[in-house]
């Protein structure tokens, strides 16, 4: 049964982790709230609230909106009218994953509008099919610290995807340091080389996976380690104001080590329970004497993903 009314929330996420570029994300304690209503007459309406509502297009352009359509247009049925209240918490475009609650909040409050025609999995690969890459969206549905590999078989005309938890301990606290400045995915894609060497990719290849031992084990020295990366963070880093007097900080305060979050500007630290605010402190000032704003913040990784509500 089709309801009239729902609510999604959805979290941020934090792709990438150093060494896992474009494949391994997880979902974090700060969310994006999407209300969906049906309306009896006209088509759409799109109100915004939250610090940055002004950026937020109201049009058919808007992106939860797109993904609203697309689900409708894959179970082929026409989509109804609908009044959408969004509430953000997530910042824009400061890598934290705020296009993949639009588009996962967006199929999840269609599905459920449709009566769920669609299965968890089936909304996750129109989620994928939609931002092109797994590292965010798959959290943002599933929740928790999640790994995607495309599998390719003979005679399978598109690879699938194979999803696998990663287990995060709970004293490896992430603390993300958002930065008062966009940074633009395509542009922080533009500046990555379109080939590496053999020894970068074993290099990364090792370094992944003793991220996700650390992080399963909680073991400090092999988490600081793993999170070096010669893919993707080389090259972006030149694109982040401060990154090397913030990344100094983090570690002279304890953290285990530092990585840009998604393609950046925010920055991610992680580090123990009991040097998660020295951390955070330490980031914040380090930004304030680079003449940059910046809110830094200790989360915790959600473990939900995607929730819905009828309102």
């Amino acid at each position: 049964m089709s309801e009239s009314h729902i609510t999604v929330t959805v979290p941020a996420t934090t792709a990438n982790l150093g060494p896992g570029f474009d494949c391994i994300g997880a979902a974090l304690t700060l969310y994006n709230r999407f209300k969906f209503s049906r309306l009896e007459v006209g088509k759409l309406s799109i109100t915004v609230t939250g610090t940055e509502a002004a950026k937020v297009k109201t049009d058919e352009s808007n992106l939860l909106y797109q993904a609203f359509l697309r689900l409708y247009q894959h179970i082929k049925q026409s989509p109804p009218a609908v009044a959408i209240e969004i509430e953000l918490g997530v910042p824009l475009a400061r890598g934290l994953g705020s296009s993949a609650t639009a588009i996962v909040g967006g199929l999840v409050g269609a599905n459920q509008l449709a009566g769920t025609p669609l299965s968890q999995a089936e909304v996750m690969n129109l989620a994928i099919a939609m931002e092109g890459h797994p590292d965010n969206v798959v959290p943002a549905l599933l929740g928790g610290c999640r790994l995607a590999a495309s599998v390719e078989m003979l005679h399978v005309t598109s690879p699938y995807w194979q999803i696998c938890d990663i287990p995060w301990q709970e004293n490896v606290v992430p603390v993300v340091a958002i930065p008062d400045f966009e940074l633009s995915t395509s542009e922080a894609r533009r500046v990555l080389p379109t080939q590496v060497s053999r020894a970068d990719a074993i290099f990364n290849t090792a370094h992944l996976g003793l991220l996700l031992r650390g992080l399963a084990t909680g073991n400090g020295e092999w988490i600081g380690a793993a999170l070096q990366d010669r893919l993707h963070q080389p090259y972006r880093q030149r694109l982040i104001s401060g990154y090397e007097a913030v990344q100094n900080a983090a570690l002279a305060a304890g953290a285990y080590g530092m990585v840009i979050s998604g393609a950046g500007p925010t920055l991610l630290a992680l580090t123990e329970t009991a040097k998660a605010a020295a951390g955070a402190t330490a980031m914040q000032t380090a930004w304030q004497q680079q003449g940059i704003d910046a809110e830094v913040r200790s989360l915790a990784i959600d473990t939900q993903g995607a929730t819905t509500n009828p309102v």
